[in-house]
């Protein structure tokens, strides 16, 4: 989804919030879940990671804990926040896997792959 004034909106509209900068997330790197036309995974879920959801991302290929030094990537712990590739989170939700979500640093194309009703279900930012 695109606006005329550029900003990037999360699910509900707003600005975009940060997700995390310790660990740097993002596939742009700027602890934002940004999405552009270059990435083709579509980094805009803001999750908190879970033991859980770890060990079923590296049983589907994507070990999420392992660290790459060489790309810069530390390794995920349970309790980091993490932009998540959104046909991931669909697949771990599908599978009773799905990590809680931070609906205001989630991009607004999410709601192209789970509708808000779903989405709120595993907000850790709503009351």
């Amino acid at each position: 989804m695109k606006r005329e004034d550029n900003i990037p909106r999360n699910v509900f509209g707003g600005p975009l919030q940060t997700c995390s900068d310790s660990p740097q997330t993002g596939f742009y790197r700027d602890g934002c879940c940004n999405v552009g036309d270059d990435d083709l995974g579509v980094h805009a879920v803001c999750v908190k990671v879970t033991r859980e959801f770890l060990e079923f991302s590296s049983a589907h290929g994507n070990d999420l804990s392992t660290p790459i030094p060489e790309f810069g990537f530390p390794g995920l712990m349970p309790g980091d926040k993490w932009c998540l590739c959104a046909a991931r989170w669909v697949e771990a939700l599908r599978a009773g896997a799905a990590p809680r979500l931070v609906l205001a640093a989630t991009h607004e194309v999410m709601l192209e792959y789970a509708p808000l009703a779903e989405l709120k279900k595993y907000a850790i930012d709503l009351n």
